[in-house]
């Protein structure tokens, strides 16, 4: 196989494996009943006027199913904490208790689980469609090799090949959904 061909199935794998942690991370952040400390993942803290990730300025813990625990290293930012938290707009209510931040996550009604099903169809559906545009523009970029005078069989065979990654990614994708709708749904 003719090496420039090679290097863009090779970006495709890995552009696509990129769009598959993504998605995972995405995933992590949908809460499934219960507590988990990346569903704090995407907090910001308004911290002396900086916008900062809430990892950075506290632990954060579950100590059971249902419980987070965040201490933060600064007693003075605890209520700026309780406020980002609350801004966050994630349907938690966290108690503030003068030295940490207690949140208990409630249990998940149906309709909540629902709509989080939603939610993570619609994370896959960006995806999958992340997937194939990584296989579309490796398939032009390989397209364009063969104008540049690579032979048209092997053209072909990287196209076959883009294709083969794609399916892989794809199903892929399609597992993750079912185990986090499973997660979702078991109550």
């Amino acid at each position: 196989m003719n090496e420039e061909v090679q290097f863009y199935i090779e970006e495709a794998q890995e552009g696509m494996d990129k769009a598959i942690g993504h998605l995972q991370s995405e995933l992590g952040k949908i809460r499934a009943g219960k507590a988990s400390t990346a569903m704090l993942d995407g907090v910001r803290v308004d911290y002396y006027g900086a916008p900062t990730p809430l990892n950075q300025l506290a632990s954060v813990n579950t100590s059971d199913a249902r419980t987070l625990v965040i201490t933060p290293w600064e007693k003075s930012a605890l209520s700026a904490i309780e406020r980002a938290i609350i801004n966050a707009n994630l349907g938690l209510n966290p108690s503030n208790d003068g030295t940490l931040i207690r949140i208990n996550v409630p249990p998940l009604t149906e309709e909540r689980r629902r709509e989080l099903v939603k939610r993570t169809k619609a994370e896959g559906e960006n995806a999958k469609v992340a997937v194939r545009n990584i296989r579309r523009d490796a398939n032009e970029a390989i397209k364009k090799l063969q104008k540049d005078g690579v032979p048209e069989d092997m053209v072909k065979d990287g196209e076959g090949k883009v294709q083969q990654i794609t399916d892989k990614m794809i199903a892929k994708v399609d597992e993750l959904l079912v185990v986090k709708e499973k997660e979702i749904m078991t109550v």
